[in-house]
């Protein structure tokens, strides 16, 4: 990983030539810290009168940010420069939440002050309760939050004003306290249980488990390797970079729309099976392969390239060599499955198996097919209890901080417009308008 110079004084810049004119135009060329140069094409049009076509814009930076930094070629993940693995490691979720919030790991006073915000503002409005109510019984979590979070806004007027400092710092600070008391609140909903207040004298993970789990008829009772292992899958999930769900967040704030309804347009996109869904759909193919006795069979059929079958859970789009998350996760994995005592699950012996069986298979060490952090955050929260369902709402508990420290990242950028992606229109050159009755019909291809 070599460092780049943020000094842009003697400006380098890129030529394009037009083939068919011989016209060429100098575009500049912006260095960041670390990563691939970036051409800077806010002039292309102007210049030229050509766009961009560059569908998915996985060839195209979005925004300057200096929260999260991913290199998938190196497998690193780091926050505000912070690696992820000592993140894990040695800090705490709510430290990695004042770090992505406000640039800097905090002091013990600082921690302090923050923990006591995040702590004092667990609790919801009475009368959200009442909105669940209007869910049906067997409601996905995902559809109740999307409505829960963006009804929000609704609640707390006093932080709506986004040009205010001090209403997006209240904002933030509400968001990451409730989201999780709102988590709690679906699954309790979706099981018929009563809801479970949050308790101050718990910690982030602590409370978000005891809400979840805990029943009036009896004290749950905390386990340290279950609650790290909590604390690490929020930590690991913070951020991840200008993901769907981020610029969904970015898009929809670049709007002036408020951040409640932000973080709920964020959550609606990690709703995709392609984003938050994969550590679901871990725990899916493992109900396909059944027992691990059949396990030769699709590894069998996720080498033929004629099969459709794909081993989820291993690889990843974004490391092409290894997700730095996973072996925090694994240890973590091992950890809480040894503490729960869970030797006979049938599908979490075939997890294990298959997890063996890649880490030494050659033709998957060879493609980098290692184990991600899906793998197995799924098999964690499927061992604390969790149903399946739950799994991604639980992406959006430990994601909703990177999505307020990047719209709030966003909102203070002097140079901020509303998002207006441009398009190449493919579709029928001008014609007339031909009245109903004189409509001939035209055949459709195939």
């Amino acid at each position: 990983m070599s460092k780049k110079s943020n000094d842009n004084s003697s400006q380098k810049t890129f030529t394009l030539t037009n083939n068919e004119t011989g016209e060429s135009c100098e575009l500049p060329i912006v260095e960041g810290t670390y990563g691939p140069h970036c051409i800077d094409i806010r002039k292309l049009h102007a210049q030229t009168g050509y766009f961009t076509l560059d569908p998915s814009f996985t060839a195209t930076g979005s925004c300057k940010s200096r929260l999260t930094y991913i290199d998938g070629e190196e497998g690193i993940l780091m926050h505000r420069g912070y690696d992820i693995k000592e993140l894990a490691v040695k800090s705490s979720y709510l430290e990695v939440c004042y770090l992505l919030i406000n640039g800097e790991l905090p002091t013990q006073a600082e921690l302090d002050e923050f923990t006591y915000h995040i702590t004092n503002h667990t609790m919801v409005h009475e009368q959200i309760k009442s909105i669940y109510q209007g869910f049906r019984r067997d409601a996905h979590p995902m559809a109740i939050m999307c409505g829960v979070v963006g009804a929000m806004s609704a609640f707390y007027h006093d932080s709506l004003d986004i040009n205010d400092p001090e209403q997006r710092m209240i904002s933030a600070h509400r968001l990451v306290a409730k989201i999780p008391t709102l988590a709690a609140m679906a699954m309790k909903y979706s099981k018929g249980q009563p809801f479970v207040y949050p308790r101050n004298d718990l910690s982030y993970a602590e409370n978000f488990l005891h809400m979840c789990f805990s029943v009036p008829a009896e004290e749950y009772k905390l386990r340290p390797p279950v609650v790290r292992a909590m604390e690490r899958i929020l930590i690991l999930h913070a951020d991840h970079e200008q993901n769907a769900s981020t610029s969904t967040v970015r898009i929809a704030g670049s709007s002036g729309a408020n951040p409640f309804a932000c973080i709920a347009s964020g959550i609606t996109s990690l709703w995709g099976p392609s984003h938050g869904g994969a550590n679901q759909m871990v725990l899916e193919m493992l109900n396909e392969i059944g027992h691990k006795d059949n396990i030769p069979e699709f590894i069998k059929r996720a080498k033929d390239k004629e099969d459709p079958f794909r081993l989820m859970g291993f690889g990843h789009r974004v490391y092409k060599n290894y997700d730095p998350r996973a072996e925090i996760m694994r240890e973590s994995c091992h950890e809480v499955l040894e503490e729960l005592g869970i030797k006979d699950d049938p599908q979490l012996e075939l997890a294990m198996e298959l997890e063996k069986i890649a880490l030494n298979d050659p033709y998957f060490k060879d493609r980098k097919l290692f184990p991600n952090v899906d793998f197995y955050s799924g098999i964690i929260l499927k061992a604390m209890g969790f149903p399946t369902e739950m799994f991604t709402v639980l992406f959006a508990v430990s994601r909703t901080v990177g999505w307020i420290s990047q719209w709030k990242e966003m909102m203070e950028e002097p140079s901020l417009r509303i998002g207006r992606p441009r398009q190449l229109y493919t579709g029928a050159p001008s014609r007339a308008y031909v009245p109903v009755k004189k409509r001939k019909v035209v055949k459709k291809s195939a």
